[in-house]
């Protein structure tokens, strides 16, 4: 299956110490060698990078480690297909406009009978079972709100139900994000970690790199990072119980 990356913070924040384990599990340490993709939110807008080849030897992967762009929000994702051919169409993650903001979304598993989910407006461009979940939620958001809501945690609760649904479809591990908020929903498998400080040092599982916090953030920084297996094996990470969901605003939990 593919796997997820997804970041939250109240300032902020490059994620290259986190993608550069990422991506070595998309065909060096893992096999998810389908595509890759990782979008970052700045201010009202979004940036967003993809390439269907392998990410542990993508030129545009090692670009996104050297550069390091900084945000509030991250949604990133590595490929193993089994929906959808490996195209660049069918790559995560998949950005649409709502009530005018980007949102970004990023899905790990497999679901049954997506075909026949009414995505009304919102029209798949690819042919992946992710895309199409994607397009369902938000007409199903549409629908739920024909206005701009206010109440956003009730929205996310709503978001929560309708992911509910796809889960019975199959397999759904999701990220996505309107720019502010980062929610992680799951079906078998996902992790957080909270950075705060007192910040320390961490060292990846998947690369021979070791990080010191301390010197890379300032005492009033939170960050929290959002992935399908934990990325290192010296700090504790929390695990999302299978149809439960976590949501972060500026690196802090909501619900």
């Amino acid at each position: 299956m593919c796997e997820l990356l997804g970041m939250s913070a109240n300032v902020p924040t490059d994620i290259c110490f986190s993608f550069t384990g990422l991506v070595q599990r998309g065909g060096r340490t893992g096999p998810h060698k389908d595509g890759w993709g990782i979008t970052f939110y700045e201010g009202n807008g979004c940036r967003t990078f993809k390439d269907p080849l392998p990410s542990f030897n993508s030129p545009i992967a090692r670009l996104v480690q050297e550069y390091p762009i900084k945000s509030c929000a991250v949604i990133s994702h590595i490929r193993q297909a089994n929906r959808g051919v490996v195209a660049l169409e069918n790559t995560h993650p998949f950005t649409r406009e709502l009530w005018g903001r980007n949102w970004t979304f990023a899905h790990n598993g497999q679901l049954k009978g997506y075909k026949r989910l009414d995505t009304g407006n919102f029209r798949p461009v690819g042919q992946t079972d992710s895309e199409y979940a994607f397009c369902w939620l938000l007409n199903q958001l549409v629908k739920r709100y024909p206005r701009t809501p206010g109440n956003w945690p009730a929205v996310f609760r709503f978001i929560s139900r309708c992911a509910d649904q796809l889960r019975a479809m199959g397999v759904f591990n999701m990220l996505l994000s309107d720019g502010r908020f980062v929610m992680a929903y799951c079906s078998t498998n996902l992790c957080w970690i909270t950075r705060r400080a007192p910040f320390g040092k961490a060292t990846l599982l998947d690369e021979d790199v070791e990080i010191d916090f301390q010197r890379q953030t300032t005492p009033d920084d939170v960050v929290t990072v959002i992935a399908t297996r934990p990325l290192t094996g010296d700090e504790h990470w929390n695990t999302i119980m299978p149809g439960d969901y976590a949501l972060f605003l500026f690196g802090e939990r909501q619900l």
